[in-house]
């Protein structure tokens, strides 16, 4: 009750000041993992932008679709992104139908609606944290460690006929655009730091050793 009189009484106070009332409910961890998914989410409408421009051929697939299009419909989805032109498949479901020699679909989409859906996995498909919500480090390090595993399929993996699925860095042999890698490296970087964030919260060890050898997606421990 001494609580619920402390907030009312903070009310006034919070309005003249600017602070958001939600965020009361909010522990420091909370208000960092909110700007981590909010990158996140701006990561992935980044890297939707930049493979449809290099790999516009699959943007066609889709009479009259644009880039915006598919951005409106990752914007509108705000919790998981269950699709059926992709037969509701998410995460590494949906991921490893962009590399599937047999998808006539748009692997762009089903790349970016894997990824994104795979973060928002890790966040417990949750738009910003509060205090009775918990992070799970082991989940946020596998989904590091599966973006890692994507950018080695989008260098490496390739159809029957020897060409990429899809282009990014490289082009007819040439390493010509490295900025996929520093943005991939980017959405890395935030999910092993938000790993080791709420393991020093929960006073839990994040050690981060599952080291991809089979190079494969690895579903999250959740």
């Amino acid at each position: 009750m001494r609580t619920l009189f402390f907030l009312l009484a903070l009310l006034p106070l919070v309005a003249c000041s600017g602070y958001e009332i939600k965020n009361l409910a909010k522990s420091d961890v909370d208000l960092v993992a909110d700007e981590f998914i909010d990158e996140t989410r701006a990561a992935v409408r980044m890297l939707t932008v930049k493979l449809y421009l290099r790999n516009p051929a699959e943007l066609r697939k889709i009479p009259g679709m644009t880039i915006e299009g598919r951005l409106a419909q990752l914007r509108v989805h705000r919790h998981q992104l269950d699709f059926p032109e992709l037969q509701g498949l998410q995460g590494i479901d949906a991921m490893n139908l962009a590399f599937d020699p047999q998808y006539k679909g748009d692997r762009v989409f089903a790349l970016v609606i894997g990824l994104g859906s795979m973060l928002r996995e890790a966040y417990s498909f949750k738009t910003e944290m509060f205090i009775h919500n918990q992070l799970q480090p082991e989940v946020l390090n596998t989904s590091a460690e599966n973006v890692e595993v994507l950018l080695w399929k989008l260098k490496n993996a390739r159809k029957p006929n020897g060409e990429h699925y899809l282009i990014t860095h490289e082009y007819q042999g040439v390493v010509d655009n490295l900025s996929f890698e520093r943005l991939f490296g980017e959405l890395i970087i935030l999910q092993k730091m938000m790993a080791r964030i709420a393991g020093d919260s929960s006073d839990r060890a994040v050690t981060g050793a599952v080291h991809v050898v089979s190079r494969v997606f690895i579903p999250l421990p959740i």
